[in-house]
């Protein structure tokens, strides 16, 4: 009598092929029947991970996310001794799931599965599986504002796979993020160079030629990048630098009078992308992707160590930034109200985390 799983009875090996009967199935397309193969493999043998694998697959293919966000816990949970198993696992947590129903929480667990699975793949030798668990982890540090510590986990790859253009993307993103551009843009065109068809490296170069006024080179890598994924790189919204500007005066308008108060001696600017010595004055460096920044000392406090508490007060808000974060034009004045909110919680001296527990984040 074969079993299914840490002792789950499966005579003849049953769940084993409906497994496979599923897992044919997702490969041709046919995720309801991959599916109902899986719940049958499941019922068979309730713990086998491969079971519980193929049908948090066939969920994540068929878009329940929460059913597939349930689904792959119970599945890491059985095949918490296979990395392949936890590497499926951790990739939809940090990479799989929708904008909208994304949270720290999922990076963090994704970020956890990643690490676990690596140190398994580690000990079985598997290469492969090793820099794809390493990326996933990278990812995962950069989803959570540690670019840093991505940087050390795409090390490992790189010492893996010195050339493979996926890991060079990730390297050449990280190190934009902490605003080491030419080093960014020597690696992305190394990266180019292997994969020229990845829409994602003509993007990051597109960013960096922007950056460095280099409108026509920008403009081309942008265009390439919506050619090869016009789904993950729409045609941004544009808004005249006058109608941007307007939209800001309708959000200061719209703060309460006793906020307004506050701001009279406070200077709100518009900027189409923050500059790098205001990004390199943080520490850590502030990512290039910033909405808006507050400069000076908050109010009521006297100059400290900030870098920027010895300057005037003013909020600046960067326009190509905010635009590039939003997929309609009532989108982004309503990303300029809510920016500009944020970036008054700096003035009244609120944290990040007092931000957040106020919903300002």
């Amino acid at each position: 009598m074969a079993t299914g799983g840490n002792g789950c009875s499966d005579p003849g090996g049953r769940a084993d092929r409906l497994v496979d009967a599923g897992f044919l199935a997702l490969e041709q397309g046919r995720a309801e029947e991959a599916l109902a193969r899986a719940d049958e493999a499941v019922a068979a043998a309730p713990r086998l991970a491969a079971a519980l694998r193929c049908r948090a697959a066939a969920l994540e293919e068929l878009r329940r996310t929460s059913e597939a966000r349930q689904a792959w816990a119970a599945a890491a949970a059985a095949g918490k001794h296979d990395p392949t198993v936890l590497a499926d696992a951790a990739r939809f947590l940090v990479e799989a799931l929708p904008d909208d129903d994304m949270e720290e929480i999922d990076l963090e667990a994704g970020l956890d599965l990643a690490r676990r699975g690596a140190r398994l793949a580690a000990k079985g030798d598997d290469q492969d599986l090793s820099v794809e668990l390493a990326l996933i982890e990278a990812r995962a540090l950069s989803a959570l504002g540690r670019p840093d510590e991505a940087l050390a986990a795409i090390a490992r790859a790189e010492r893996a796979a010195p050339e493979d253009a996926e890991v060079l993307l990730e390297k050449g993103l990280a190190l934009h993020e902490l605003c080491r551009f030419e080093e960014a843009r020597r690696t992305l065109l190394s990266a180019e160079a292997r994969d020229p068809d990845d829409p994602w490296i003509a993007n990051a170069l597109g960013l960096l030629a922007e950056r460095r006024g280099e409108e026509d080179e920008a403009r081309r890598r942008f265009a390439r990048a919506r050619r090869l994924a016009p789904d993950d790189f729409p045609r941004p919204v544009r808004l005249s630098h006058r109608e941007f500007e307007a939209a800001v005066e309708d959000a200061l308008a719209a703060l309460p009078e006793g906020v307004r108060r506050y701001l009279s001696n406070v200077a709100v600017t518009v900027e189409d992308l923050p500059a790098e010595e205001d990004l390199l004055a943080a520490d850590p460096a502030l990512s290039p992707g910033i909405l808006g920044l507050f400069r000076g000392a908050p109010f009521g406090q006297k100059a400290s160590m900030d870098p920027w508490s010895h300057l005037p007060s003013s909020i600046v808000l960067y326009q190509r930034n905010l635009e590039r974060a939003c997929s309609s034009r009532a989108e982004v004045i309503e990303e300029i109200g809510a920016t500009l909110i944020h970036e008054v919680g700096h003035f009244l001296g609120l944290s990040e985390e007092e931000l957040y527990q106020r919903g300002l984040e």
